[in-house]
């Protein structure tokens, strides 16, 4: 049963990064062939582990030998594939950083409000950088490069960028810059936050690392709990001496 809950939780992770649409999960699963992949991966060890889970229960009840040991088999390959993907995101983080930084900076590159087919992702990015209370991915002068700031002369920038409360009531597009015609004007001149948002999540990531690594080490544990378990049963469970069977 407590497999089944655990797969039950991987396979719900899996299924809302993919349902997501207002969070940073949602900008890098919308952009990233790779997350997307990797959620789908989720939703498959999820199922898996509740099969898993199942068979495990079923062969502990009626004592079948080969139901624990594809239990035991299965177990120890999700958990070799979780170490190694822990492994592969710890020394491949700073191609990773490379990677979000092209993504964000193409989408703030091309931001533009009246775009309809690309109104989910940058839904999500204003919730972003409106909830970190951050602006661009290193800085607000990212937002200089927009093709719609540049023709308006800077004289726009983010609403929810702004660290006005008058402007995050709008939320979403460009708010207009109170500047005098023919001014020149720079990023420097919005009313916009400081903190650029990789600095924001990374800070969001050392503050919630105690419990990421919590919640890993405790699944971890459960699963090698179950693979102890499961060849404990396995060597218990006597064959049936046949010679004692009387002949017909």
């Amino acid at each position: 049963l407590l497999f089944q809950i655990l797969g039950a939780v991987i396979l719900g992770f899996g299924i809302w990064i993919l349902a997501d649409k207002t969070s940073f999960i949602a900008v890098l699963q919308m952009s990233s062939p790779s997350l997307k992949t990797g959620a789908y991966v989720l939703v498959g060890v999820g199922a898996l582990t509740m099969l898993m889970g199942f068979l495990g229960c079923l062969g502990a009840v009626n004592e079948i030998r080969c139901l624990l040991g594809l239990y035991f088999t299965c177990l120890m390959l999700i958990l070799i594939t979780q170490v190694a993907a822990g492994l592969i995101i710890y020394f491949q983080k700073e191609m990773l950083k490379e990677e979000l930084s092209h993504i964000v900076g193409n989408l703030i590159e091309n931001y533009d409000p009246l775009n309809d087919s690309e109104r989910n992702l940058q839904d999500a990015w204003d919730y972003v950088q409106a909830q970190i209370t951050c602006c661009g991915w290193t800085g607000a002068k990212d937002w200089e490069n927009n093709e719609i700031l540049i023709n308006q002369s800077m004289t726009a920038y983010p609403c929810s960028c702004s660290n006005s409360s008058k402007d995050l009531q709008t939320g979403t597009g460009f708010c207009n810059l109170n500047v005098p015609i023919n001014g020149t004007t720079t990023y420097a001149d919005w009313p916009v936050y400081e903190q650029g948002c990789m600095d924001g999540v990374e800070n969001w990531l050392k503050d919630n690392l105690g419990v990421i690594l919590g919640v890993c080490t405790g699944v971890a544990v459960i699963e090698l709990l179950g693979m102890i378990l499961s060849i404990s049963l396995c060597k218990n469970i006597h064959s049936e001496d046949y010679t004692k069977v009387p002949k017909s």
